[in-house]
């Protein structure tokens, strides 16, 4: 009987926990490494596509995430008080999308991940990888597997072990990410998704999220040179001079959030060796079309099937890139172009530009998903 293939995986984030299922499903044994004492996500909420919730249904978490999961009815843009935008979703139309906060995608995620067999290992930090398929762990073990995942953030540490040149840009805006309770704003249009802009007295931006029948997510955007604004704890006043109507949960976020830069990661190639890196390590992306995870899950997904389709693991990671990169480097690029620009204050465009990795269907996700 033949030995199954083995897999060490660092980082057990979305994209760790997604290649993780994939490839259980598939044969491999899998260990996950986490370089935190617990499984946890940052607290905040998250956007998934069409996209990222067919890689769901593929690896067996799509009925748990979607049991705490937002389904809002539409999509506004409303900048200096005007409505410019408003786009019906989730219903019947092609536009499928669910809100959620990020510690409920995490547990269904590490759920599934265990489900399918996967083994995960806290307050085990990785610190680099050799091509021939070794992932070097903080307290000196060597793990030897058939294939090692770098899955382990914008700062890895298994990447930068492998000395894969990298390209990283900064832009003028960046991000709070907290989440809050939806007191005073639920029913009617606080049920919607609304892009708040505000240009008078300064520019400032709020992703109003409901993520969950309680929860509220706000992504907030500041200029990186708006110290008032991008202030942590949250400064609320600044906030509700430009947004008075969200003055309820704008006044009690206490010290919630963080500040962190919109930037970019992009890499020449995403393997070296036997070693292949995914998600947010190889193509971290600004948040303006929501896909980072989605991208992350689609491509872990999308190596497991070519794990399975061809003969070594080398052979395998140049179809997992020739096959998912054109899309991801698409969705990276036009996220940038939104960054820097700032267009989507004027609203989205519902189009294959912007849109393109939310309406595809990932490799090995085309089964239709069941919301019986």
């Amino acid at each position: 009987m033949a030995r199954a293939r083995h897999a060490e995986i660092a980082g057990a984030g979305f994209a760790g926990l997604a290649a993780a299922a994939a490839l259980c499903r598939r044969g491999w044994t899998v260990r996950v490494h986490e370089a935190d004492r617990e499984l946890r996500a940052f607290g905040a909420g998250i956007f998934i596509w069409s996209n990222g919730l067919r890689v769901l249904n593929a690896l067996g978490a799509y009925a748990d995430v979607r049991a705490g999961a937002f389904a809002a009815p539409a999509y506004e843009t409303r900048t200096d008080g005007e409505t410019l935008a408003f786009e019906p979703i989730n219903g019947p139309n092609r536009y499928r999308l669910l809100t959620m906060t990020r510690q409920h995608l995490h547990a269904a995620m590490v759920k599934a991940a265990r489900a399918a067999g996967a083994e995960l290992v806290t307050g085990s930090e990785a610190v680099g990888a050799a091509p021939e398929g070794e992932l070097h762990l903080a307290d000196g073990t060597r793990l030897e597997a058939d294939i090692v995942i770098g899955a382990d953030g914008v700062r890895s540490k298994v990447r930068d072990s492998l000395g894969i040149p990298q390209e990283r840009r900064k832009y003028q805006d960046g991000i709070i990410r907290v989440l809050t309770d939806r007191t005073g704003l639920k029913g009617g249009e606080w049920d919607h998704v609304i892009d708040f802009w505000c240009h008078r007295p300064r520019t400032l931006r709020i992703l109003y999220t409901p993520s969950g029948e309680n929860d509220l997510y706000m992504a907030m955007m500041a200029p990186v040179a708006d110290k008032e604004a991008s202030a942590i704890p949250v400064n609320p006043a600044p906030w509700i001079d430009c947004f008075p109507q969200l003055a309820p949960a704008l006044s009690r976020l206490g010290d919630r959030g963080r500040y962190d830069a919109y930037e970019t990661t992009r890499l020449p190639t995403w393997s070296a060796g036997r070693v292949a890196i995914v998600g947010d390590s190889a193509h971290a992306m600004p948040p303006t079309l929501a896909q980072g995870a989605g991208c992350a899950m689609m491509n872990a997904l999308g190596l497991a099937v070519a794990l399975d389709e061809t003969h070594t693991v080398e052979e395998a990671l140049r179809l997992w890139e020739a096959r998912e990169r054109p899309l991801t480097d698409h969705t990276q690029r036009r996220a940038a172009e939104i960054a820097a620009s700032r267009v989507l204050a004027s609203g989205m465009k519902w189009d294959d530009e912007g849109l393109r990795a939310a309406r595809h269907v990932p490799t090995g996700a085309d089964m239709p998903l069941d919301d019986r």
